[in-house]
């Protein structure tokens, strides 16, 4: 029976019928307060969202879940429709990350169509992702421009060194996650220090002991990254065990990561001195309260290297072949449960690149001056890192959590590092407005996550969610600070200072001291490892 027809009114109709009419409407509203009940208790409103009901919160605080690749992701959303895919794409952009999942036709919140920000979110500045994982997003015309603000503060004083650039869209990448970008923040001063000092860890590279070299300042040991929209820990040593226990992490790459493993190792030892058990072929070192191995592997460049004659390159220059993994790695890789790779740097040495059997370009090497290369150093680093990744996540037997670390920038001012480049009196991040950008930098660091991303496109779904791309470039690039710049040894006579001429003294604005933001990395690290492993265990 209709509540009052739209024919009839109800003010006319016999008394039988008010009862009648009565009786139902009571019936309806406590229909409507038990479904109210039920809806309640299966899907409980948080805190924030009573808030907005109760008058002690905001809409633009509330809290929704959205559901990405079955992980939940949650957002301070503002905008009206949220429309989201499964599918596994990664971002484009030169700054892209790889911890959510958004599809590349549908733009994430906050965006329309077009892929342009239709409303600021969280912190009302234009260009900021506020979905936790969808990070900073660059269309193609625009990637890697946007210097960002920056300012410096120590502790008790206004903003820190902040790198807030346009947003890179790491929900293009391999897995969502409820977790924040790690890569969009700033700098800060913390008065607490670094958690071990030079003294305390006997395995660190005398070239990357600043202190120990004689390094007159300590503040650049103080500065730490703070994430826009969350915090990262300070390292916890047992916390790594613990999550790590009964598994080998590995640092694969250059000396590069060679210096990030051994800030692993001195951040470890802490807690526990651990066993070393390496070898030649690998560096490795047994922590026997649980069973965590680090290891190290040497490659220079990831792809498989020789130097025996090949076509018209003569013995003794060294070849690489881009479309193959180094069988080294590729060998050891079911003994290991995650890996970090690191890579780039090598390309500025001579090499000949083959790529399908042919020779097909080089790097201070190209013997026929009048034939166009079709490969150059900076395409090739691309190429090698989309190589290994494939190779690695279609490898039967191994089925860790890879982690890339992008690019490591180098501050060289006024020269390279063999002609006249110099860091020397670097004491804090680069001021605001200050910056000025690399060129090779940023088509390095382009060039490693489009390759990141062409491996993601190519390999199965279950393997795109243990790809991570470490986004560390931008973040660093304000590092200048953090080398060992002229303090590469503990020789009293080392000249530290320019000379009468203005040349400065031969150094290393490479590599970073120990301690020193170079922590930061492992820092970032464990945070990924906690990510996959609880994601893990919300699969299983």
């Amino acid at each position: 029976m209709a509540l009052g027809s739209p024919k009839v009114s109800i003010f006319g109709a016999a008394f039988p019928r008010k009862v009648s009419t009565v009786a139902i409407a009571i019936g309806g509203l406590a229909s409507f307060f038990v479904f109210g009940l039920l809806l309640r208790l299966s899907y409980p409103i948080g805190s924030s969202v009573s808030g907005v009901f109760y008058g002690n919160a905001t809409p633009e605080q509330v809290e929704v879940p959205l559901s990405l690749s079955n992980h939940t992701v949650k957002g301070l959303y503002t905008g009206s429709d949220v429309s989201i895919s499964d599918q596994n794409l990664t971002s484009r952009s030169s700054s892209g990350s790889s911890d959510a999942v958004v599809s590349e036709k549908i733009p994430p919140p906050g965006f329309d169509s077009d892929g342009k920000l239709d409303k600021p979110l969280v912190d009302g500045k234009e260009g900021t992702v506020s979905l936790d994982t969808a990070e900073k997003k660059t269309d193609d015309a625009g990637s890697g421009e946007g210097e960002g603000e920056t300012n410096v503060s120590k502790a008790g004083d206004t903003p820190s060194v902040v790198v807030s650039s346009p947003p890179h869209d790491d929900s293009k990448t391999a897995s969502a996650e409820p977790e924040c970008d790690l890569y969009q923040g700033s700098w800060f001063y913390d008065p607490e220090g670094p958690v071990y000092t030079n003294n305390s860890c006997p395995v660190l590279t005398q070239m990357q002991n600043c202190q120990g070299n004689g390094r007159p300042d300590k503040g650049y040991e103080n500065w730490r990254w703070k994430p826009s929209q969350c915090d990262l820990p300070r390292f916890d040593a047992r916390k790594f065990l613990e999550l790590m226990r009964g598994k080998t992490l590995a640092f694969i790459g250059d000396s590069v990561a060679r210096n990030q493993m051994e800030s692993m190792l001195c951040l470890l030892w802490q807690v526990e001195t651990p066993v070393n058990r390496g070898s030649r072929k690998m560096q490795r070192w047994l922590f026997k309260s649980s069973s965590v191995m680090i290891a190290r592997i040497w490659s220079s460049w990831l792809v498989h290297q020789f130097d025996e004659k090949f076509d018209y390159a003569p013995e003794g220059v060294t070849k690489l072949k881009l479309d193959l993994p180094d069988e080294r790695i590729i060998e050891a890789l079911p003994k290991f449960d995650v890996v970090v790779l690191s890579s780039g740097h090598w390309f500025a040495k001579q090499s000949v690149y083959i790529l399908n059997d042919e020779i097909a370009g080089g790097q201070l090497w190209w013997p026929d001056k009048t034939k166009p290369m079709k490969v150059n150093n900076v395409e090739a680093f691309g190429i090698s890192v989309e190589t290994i990744l494939k190779s690695m996540a279609r490898h039967p037997n191994y089925t860790g959590l890879t982690i890339v670390r992008t690019w490591s920038p180098d501050h060289y001012e006024g020269g390279a590092w063999n002609t006249g480049g110099s860091c020397t009196g670097k004491e804090e991040p680069i001021l605001p407005g200050k910056l000025v950008k690399n060129g090779f930098t940023e088509i390095m660091h382009e060039k490693q996550a489009t390759g990141f991303n062409r491996a993601v496109e190519g390999v199965a779904d279950s393997s795109k969610l243990k790809l991570k791309l470490m986004d560390i470039t931008e973040a660093f690039g304000y590092r200048h600070d953090g080398h060992p710049g002229p303090y590469r040894s503990p020789d009293p006579k080392k000249i530290t200072k320019r000379g009468p001429d203005g040349r400065p003294p031969p150094q290393d604005c490479l590599h970073w001291c120990m301690p020193g933001p170079v922590d930061t990395w492992n820092e970032m690290v464990l945070e990924l490892i906690r990510r996959d492993v609880e994601g893990s265990k919300r699969n299983s």
